[in-house]
């Protein structure tokens, strides 16, 4: 579980996107670009990670993060035919008109990438949380990606708080 309050836990920037995710506090924003407070605390000095639009971050540029390696060979995480093997759960928060997309992706060691979620625009001034399924073949390690791209208006951004990955893996 990572509620980013003290660092990035063991999620890891990826290296060949546009730009990072930013850890930040609500007490360190401007007016109108994130969250009124973070997801665990619901207080100005609670930690989320976020991307925004900005001069150096034009629309369409990707920020990606990626989870610590999930193990094939964890005997909690083995999959049989492609039943579900384990979950994640996180909170998202993306306001404003030209918000730009949240892309939630399962990728193998080998980069093939499967897309979990796709979120586009604006989804409401609040904290919402969502589950998804990871389902492998068991044939691969893998890991759990959180893809930002930057929308239109300077003043929008995507957050996220509150990362847990199931107990099975």
């Amino acid at each position: 579980r990572c509620d980013f309050e003290f660092d990035l836990c063991e999620w890891k920037q990826d290296e060949n996107d546009d730009f990072d995710w930013h850890l930040r506090t609500s007490s360190t924003t401007k007016l109108g670009t994130g969250p009124a407070a973070d997801h665990t605390l619901q207080d100005l000095s609670g930690h989320y990670i976020f991307i925004k639009s900005s001069f150096l971050h034009l629309p369409g540029r990707k920020a990606r993060i990626s989870s610590p390696v999930l193990s094939r060979m964890n005997k909690n995480c083995k999959v049989c035919g492609g039943l579900t093997l384990a979950g994640v759960s996180f909170y998202y928060h993306m306001y404003g008109a030209h918000v730009g997309s949240l892309i939630v992706y399962q990728a193998t060691m080998s980069k093939h990438e499967k897309i979990l979620l796709i979120l586009t625009g604006n989804q409401g001034n609040f904290w919402q949380s969502k589950v998804l399924n990871l389902v492998g073949d068991g044939n691969e390690d893998f890991q759990v990606i959180f893809e930002g791209i930057v929308g239109r208006d300077l003043k929008d951004g995507i957050a996220l708080d509150d990362i847990t990955l199931s107990r099975e893996c």
